[in-house]
């Protein structure tokens, strides 16, 4: 057999080279991601059943954390792109290290309530600015380590690592916390992010392009807020499922409330795996639409579910729906901008759905009231049905300026 030419093996030292490099982002997302699904699987109960206070405060407790990275978004989106993808990467590791120690604090204040959520907070507070700052910084260094024509890889990957940790770390709290104890699990806060900047070693220093023009932060809003704003009222289903899931099956004395975010995430990561190209092949807003279309129906089959089964099915369907709606909206919105402002443009987009995951935590907390927590994916399947409307709005701009360019060339 003919030894490869060096045409051909270069091409396979990229294609290594890249997909070891998306390897490595995936792992470092899916470690922060991981300890906020930690978080979030344990987090809930803990502040309703064992502090005793109300649903309200519980969505307020898990919205703080969105609302802090929503706020650092721009911060993080300036250090990425003047300092470094790697300085935003490290700042957001040791940030979310630092919050395990509140959270583990928070436990030892139990006996004082007040104390420990107080405790609890602050936890919340830095797990999202690190989580601000990491997010960012990644994106920022993967853009600049791949060529343009991988941008949308880099958008996958990153995906899939956010809700693929998620899914995970519901489960692992949760385990962690009846087979061990809630410190156990708290203390994995700390010692997943010494594993993320483990994985950062691998990734190679980029350069950070000098004397170009730097776009603030609120230029880079105004560019992608019809994106953003698509991406932020998807991503309420998802809110509804991460904050209140487990008190819903709580509730009806079912089963598998973990499960749940494990369906969520599964259905996220195989339309990811499988369907990734499907943006660039038929149309970010097209697949938005169909996709959209996808998480209306998994809301709703979670607000009527009849038992643990249904829904279990409709969160996994909310996955599936959601899984390429970031990918969609998120290539109209990266083509805006420069590739030296890119890290702002993630920036100011990711800004939307921490505004809408964030506010969905205390505003599902009000529509559910005493305990109506099926409300609260009624409400996710109405935000994905104006979400879906924007999409098609995008997508009819879009035939328009395709006719308007067939038109002029002819």
């Amino acid at each position: 057999m003919l030894p490869p030419s060096n045409s051909q093996s270069e091409i396979q030292n990229k294609e290594s080279n890249l997909t070891k490099t998306l390897i490595t982002i995936f792992s470092i997302i899916f470690l922060e991601f991981l300890i906020m699904g930690i978080s979030l699987g344990i987090i809930p109960s803990y502040v309703h059943d064992t502090l005793k206070f109300s649903n309200v405060i519980v969505g307020l407790v898990i919205g703080l954390q969105y609302a802090a990275t929503l706020l650092t978004r721009h911060v993080a989106g300036k250090m990425a792109d003047t300092k470094g993808g790697k300085r935003s990467v490290i700042t957001g590791i040791l940030l979310s290290a630092f919050s395990g120690l509140f959270c583990v604090a928070s436990y030892w204040f139990e006996l004082t309530p007040v104390l420990s959520l107080i405790s609890l907070v602050l936890g919340r507070i830095l797990l999202g600015v690190g989580e601000s700052y990491l997010v960012i910084g990644i994106f920022a260094w993967g853009f600049s380590l791949v060529s343009p024509n991988y941008v949308g890889k880099v958008m996958v990957w990153n995906g899939m690592g956010m809700y693929g940790g998620m899914a995970c770390g519901a489960p692992l709290g949760i385990w962690l916390t009846s087979a061990f104890s809630l410190p156990v699990a708290f203390s994995g806060i700390i010692i997943f992010p010494a594993l993320s900047y483990a994985a950062m070693l691998l990734l190679k220093t980029a350069p950070v392009p000098l004397n170009v023009p730097r776009l603030p932060f609120y230029k880079a809003v105004h560019l992608v807020w019809q994106s953003g704003s698509g991406l932020a009222l998807a991503s309420i289903g998802f809110g509804g499922i991460a904050s209140f899931i487990t008190l819903y099956f709580i509730q009806h004395s079912w089963e598998g409330a973990s499960l749940a975010l494990t369906a969520f995430g599964a259905g996220y990561i195989v339309m990811r795996l499988f369907f990734a190209h499907f943006p660039d092949k038929f149309g970010g807003a097209r697949v938005a639409m169909v996709s959209l279309l996808i998480e209306i129906i998994g809301q709703l089959l979670i607000w009527k579910a009849p038992n643990a089964f249904a829904g279990i099915a409709g969160a996994g369907l909310t996955g599936i729906g959601m899984s390429l709606v970031f990918p969609s909206f998120g290539l109209i919105a990266v083509k805006k901008v420069t590739a030296e402002n890119r890290g702002m443009a993630m920036a100011a987009y990711n800004a939307f759905f921490d505004l809408g995951v964030g506010l969905t935590a205390p505003v599902a907390g009000l529509v559910a009231g005493t305990g109506n927590y099926s409300n609260i994916y009624l409400l996710g399947a109405a935000a994905a049905v104006l979400s879906a409307l924007l999409a098609y709005f995008e997508y009819k701009k879009g035939v328009t300026e395709e006719r308007r360019i067939e038109t002029k060339l002819a």
